[in-house]
Formats: C-alpha cells, sequence, structure tokens
C-alpha cells in the first residue's frame, strides 16, 4: 500500500486547507482510513478517521473545523479543514487500518506517505 498526500500550504489563523491522499495498492476493503499528523514538539496524533460506510471520528479539537470525506473507488480520502489554528500546524498524512475492532484513532493505523505540511501562522 502506497498514499501521496497533497494540498498543504501556509495560511494565516482563521483560513481553510483542503488535502487530499491518494492510495494505491491492495487496501482493506472495508478498512478504515484516517488523517493523522505529527509536529515539531508535539506527539504524533489522530485527526479523523472514516469507515467503508462514511462513518466518521474526529480528534475532540477540530470537531466542526474538519471534514473527512472519501471517493472510496477511486481509493482517495479528503481532508476540508476551516478555522485553522497555529496548534493544527503540522505534517499531515493518511493510514489504513481493517475495520476488525472499529476506526478509533486510538487503534493501530499501518503505512503512511510522505505527508503534506500545514502551516498556520498568526
Amino acid at each position: 500500500v502506497q498514499f501521496v498526500e497533497s494540498g498543504g500550504g501556509s495560511v494565516t489563523v482563521g483560513g481553510s486547507l483542503n488535502v487530499s491522499c491518494v492510495a494505491s495498492g491492495n487496501l482493506w476493503r472495508t478498512g478504515c482510513m484516517a488523517w493523522f499528523r505529527q509536529s515539531p514538539g508535539k506527539n504524533y496524533e489522530g485527526v479523523a478517521a472514516i469507515d467503508a460506510d462514511d462513518n466518521t471520528i474526529y480528534l475532540d479539537s477540530v470537531k466542526g473545523r474538519f471534514t473527512i470525506t472519501q471517493d472510496r473507488r477511486n481509493k482517495i480520502v479528503y481532508l476540508q479543514m476551516h478555522s485553522l489554528k497555529p496548534e493544527d500546524s503540522g505534517l499531515y498524512y493518511c493510514r489504513t487500518r481493517p475495520n476488525a475492532g472499529g476506526c478509533s484513532l486510538g487503534l493501530v493505523y499501518y503505512y503512511r506517505g510522505q505527508g503534506t505540511q500545514v502551516t498556520v501562522s498568526a
């Protein structure tokens, strides 16, 4: 499995960005797809996840501001980000896991791409 993330950039506080992730290879047909982020000095954290039925899970701090969607046929996952804050800055990348046990962001996810950088400045 390979992921290619794109769409990151630099915005000011309150701005919006849309990032995309194109997957290739043999994904789990009913698996979970998720976005994670890593920032210097901060823990790696799951941001949003989506299952094969389009059920979604979000990190509390992004609820109401971020939306994860997917085009499962074409193996693309999107993350729309609005009302961005400096603490949203980081390297964003997508990962996947089988749906056995659910799609919680606290579970183990697999594979990752190079990521796309999101920088939010005051």
